[in-house]
């Protein structure tokens, strides 16, 4: 197998244990709340620190993937997360499940964009679309080992067994440590003692107010894909069952139809990326996921539920594919690391809250208001895409620009 293959299998393997452990939550939820006593709020929130630490994890190893070396710092982050996921299964009560989500958000927020930065300095330009997109479903597949396991593990284990899985992350870093070399890219702009003063530092991220504006623009996107993804996943399938009377199966259904579209749209991203361009293939699926969602709270009978569905999460989660390519596209090796991780990580952290509003909107209004929110944050991302510079040769003066203004 080839360096760029490896780099790909070991990135997908990382989010789809990342995804998994996500999911886990959802599953284990309900029990973790009868074991411990808590209201409803109070459970929600130990998604919201896993949040929280993937926001600090992002950046803090976002940095020292700069400074040390993108597989070093990969395999720390798996082991990181790795140990947090296991350990939430030994919790003596939510304060330690607080503790214990956080180190493994730690974890799993450095691993993203770490994995995401090898594939883009390993792929050439023109294949870095697909070759992110193939990355990016790994964390679907996440939720569906997630959802096979829970079933075989939570009636007989419970969910502290299910949590104890967490350790089999451990072997995957051992295997990438043993197996993935790290990026030549990296290796040759680590030889150079200039650039090396300047690796994994954040300031770059804002050295004047053009890259400032750039870095901005991107988390505002990475914002408003989270915020969709959360905003759509989190509370429409209760809409359907109380809009078009779904049952819990047949909102399950929907959840299924939903996620093979997402997946068919990552692919699709990707080759779309590659042969029209970046800015092309997010103008035409933001664009696309504006119209799709709000034409989408007008659906009804189960035909036109399951098909908007697939349809709605072929256009707005099949953007997902693209952001590590993107970022890494507009900065430097010494910083796109950090670039990545804390961009996207801000974007988790801040879209996180979307589905606080989308059920505060959803309690005052009805469906076409809540859809009609998420369409508008689409056309403001579409907004934020287009003033994003252009071209090879604008990518090579914000470079520059980088390096005369650090």
């Amino acid at each position: 197998m080839n360096y760029q293959k490896k780099t790909v299998v070991a990135s997908v393997a990382g989010l789809t244990l990342e995804g998994m452990d996500i999911m886990f939550i959802s599953f284990a939820m309900s029990m973790i709340i009868a074991e411990f006593h808590l209201d409803m709020a109070t459970g929600g929130l130990i998604s919201s620190i896993t949040n929280l630490g993937m926001l600090f994890g992002g950046v803090i190893f976002g940095i020292l993937a700069d400074k040390f070396g993108r597989v070093k710092v990969f395999t720390y982050t798996v082991l990181l997360f790795a140990i947090g996921t296991a350990l939430t299964g030994l919790a003596a009560n939510v304060e330690q499940v607080y503790i214990f989500r956080f180190i493994a958000g730690l974890g799993a927020g450095g691993e993203y964009g770490i994995g995401m930065t090898l594939v883009a300095e390993a792929w050439p330009k023109k294949k870095q679309g697909r070759a992110s997109s193939y990355v990016s479903i790994g964390a679907q597949f996440g939720v569906i080992l997630a959802a096979l396991l829970s079933a075989m593990i939570l009636p007989t284990w419970g969910w502290r067994g299910l949590f104890f899985v967490g350790i089999v992350p451990v072997i995957f870093a051992f295997i990438v440590r043993k197996n993935l070399k790290e990026s030549p890219e990296w290796l040759a702009a680590s030889k150079e003692k200039r650039q090396a003063k300047k690796q994994g530092n954040i300031s770059q991220l804002f050295a004047n107010p053009r890259i400032a504006f750039t870095t901005a623009a991107l988390a505002l996107m990475a914002t408003v894909q989270i915020a969709g993804y959360n905003g759509l996943m989190i509370w429409l399938p209760s809409i359907l069952q109380k809009s078009q009377g779904l049952s819990v199966s047949g909102s399950a259904l929907w959840t299924i139809s939903t996620a093979v579209g997402m997946i068919a749209g990552m692919l699709t991203f990707g080759q779309i990326m590659d042969r029209l361009g970046m800015k092309k293939a997010y103008g035409i699926f933001l664009v696309a996921s504006a119209i799709a969602v709000f034409m989408y709270s007008f659906a009804t009978g189960a035909a036109g539920v399951l098909i908007g569905g697939a349809i709605v999460g072929f256009f707005s989660n099949g953007m997902f594919a693209g952001y590590g390519a993107l970022i890494s596209h507009y900065y430097p090796v010494e910083v796109r690391s950090t670039a990545t991780n804390t961009i996207f990580n801000f974007g988790r952290a801040l879209g996180g809250l979307s589905p606080i509003l989308v059920g505060f909107i959803l309690q005052h209004a009805n469906v076409t208001v809540a859809m009609g929110y998420l369409a508008i944050l689409y056309c403001v991302s579409f907004i934020a895409m287009i003033s994003l510079r252009k071209g090879k040769a604008d990518q090579h003066n914000t470079v520059n620009t980088f390096t005369q203004a650090v």
